[in-house]
């Protein structure tokens, strides 16, 4: 409004105000009435007639000369607040469309949920209602409004690292979309509780699966090649198609959550790095026993290979059905990778440890080449593991088309049938 006033009293002033010449004001020209000469004027001489002619004709051009001038600048100085008043509008204009997208409520790119929709969704977080627990919190089952069945972790986040891990994983997972990595859908931020809402996965995690009461009944040897290619999948696109590479640092069973067809996603990121970070070296050993590779264990060094040593973890669970590590006595615990490194490479004792569930029901070539690229990803040595893509491409020729593999029905050889009733799965 101020600017308009001021543009109106500019043209006031340039339709009204009269412009000085030699302190003289000359106006805005005027129809001046012509009166008739007079028969009794005194005649005048023509010398004296011209030489007044051409000083009037001077006068005449110099006025018009500075009309021109002072014209130019008026007009100059109308163009710049001209200019001056575009660019505030459309700086306001910007100002105020920040202040309603912040008004419907983002947390960057993140749509932030009202925390009582949250509580209403969950019965105010009813026990009836967990999915699972994890270090900082439980994960609700919930329905939105829309009817939209999602996942809402809840995060006591009292201690730093809670909140720096909430903070990480949105910004990571706003950033990320991948068919083989969960899908972020919120927040809500309230108090000293932090709620990140993720898409629903009705099959729960492969933990959950393979180490709950069905002790992997629902997982068939194909079924689990699935499982291991979305999830070298998922590990492929942090590592090789996010600029910066991001390394998920707790790879494990019960962060690959599979949905109602079992496709598996990657999930929790609130430990993950970028890699390259300068900070990586100094991080805080952070991760689950049996999953950590040695040289991040005993050294603090993380890589992608740190994730390949875990991803080599989960294919032996997937192969062995048994957990990363088993409590043997009171005080002593057992890996899954020293157990069966020694039986992986002999090939009569290979099938004799394969999970109860699927013993008898694979290809042996198939199973014998899983076991060659699970000893691979759990070398001690760093350098001696695959690349993810490398183990992807291994893995894909062993999946049936249907699944996401290129193994045709042809090639499916018949599933054989057990000698002897399948042996009772006390082993895990």
């Amino acid at each position: 409004m101020k600017m308009k006033l001021l543009l109106m009293s500019l043209l006031l002033l340039i339709l009204h105000e009269p412009i000085w010449v030699h302190g003289v004001p000359v106006s805005s020209p005027q129809i001046i009435p012509i009166t008739p000469l007079s028969t009794s004027m005194p005649a005048i001489s023509p010398g004296t007639q011209v030489g007044e002619e051409h000083h009037q004709k001077d006068s005449d051009k110099k006025v018009i000369i500075a009309v021109v001038v002072a014209s130019t600048v008026l007009g100059g100085v109308i163009l710049s607040f001209l200019c001056f008043w575009f660019c505030h509008s459309k700086y306001r204009s910007k100002s105020n469309r920040k202040n309603v997208q912040s008004s419907v409520g983002m947390k960057g790119s993140v749509p932030i949920i009202d925390y009582k929709q949250i509580e209403k969704t969950t019965n105010n977080f009813h026990e009836s209602n967990i999915l699972g627990e994890g270090g900082f919190g439980c994960v609700y089952k919930a329905r939105l409004d829309d009817n939209l069945d999602v996942a809402i972790k809840k995060l006591h986040c009292e201690s730093q690292n809670a909140g720096r891990e909430f903070e990480n994983e949105l910004d990571l997972l706003s950033k990320i979309q991948h068919p083989n990595i969960i899908s972020l859908l919120g927040c809500s931020i309230t108090d000293d509780t932090r709620s990140i809402v993720y898409e629903l996965m009705q099959n729960g995690s492969l933990d959950a699966q393979l180490h709950g009461p069905s002790h992997g009944s629902a997982l068939t040897w194909h079924m689990r090649m699935k499982i291991a290619l979305d999830t070298a999948r998922g590990l492929e696109y942090l590592h090789e198609h996010c600029h910066p590479a991001v390394i998920h640092r707790d790879m494990k069973s019960s962060n690959i959550l599979l949905d109602a067809n079992f496709n598996a996603k990657l999930s929790d990121f609130g430990l993950a790095i970028t890699d390259g970070s300068q900070s990586k070296k100094n991080i805080k050993l952070s991760g689950t026993l049996g999953y950590l590779a040695p040289e991040y264990l005993l050294d603090g060094k993380l890589t992608d290979k740190s994730d390949v040593y875990a991803f080599g973890v989960v294919l032996l669970e997937l192969l062995l059905g048994r957990k990363p590590v088993e409590k043997k006595a009171p005080a002593q615990c057992q890996s899954i990778v020293t157990w069966a490194m020694p039986q992986l490479t002999d090939r009569s004792k290979l099938p004799n440890i394969v999970d109860p569930v699927i013993k008898n029901t694979m290809d042996l070539k198939h199973l014998y080449q899983v076991a060659a690229v699970a000893v691979l990803c759990v070398q001690p040595e760093p350098s001696y593991r695959p690349l993810i893509t490398d183990v992807l491409h291994s893995l894909i020729p062993l999946v049936p088309i249907e699944l996401g593999g290129t193994l045709r029905a042809s090639q499916v050889t018949q599933q054989v049938t057990p000698a002897d009733p399948p042996v009772n799965s006390s082993h895990r």
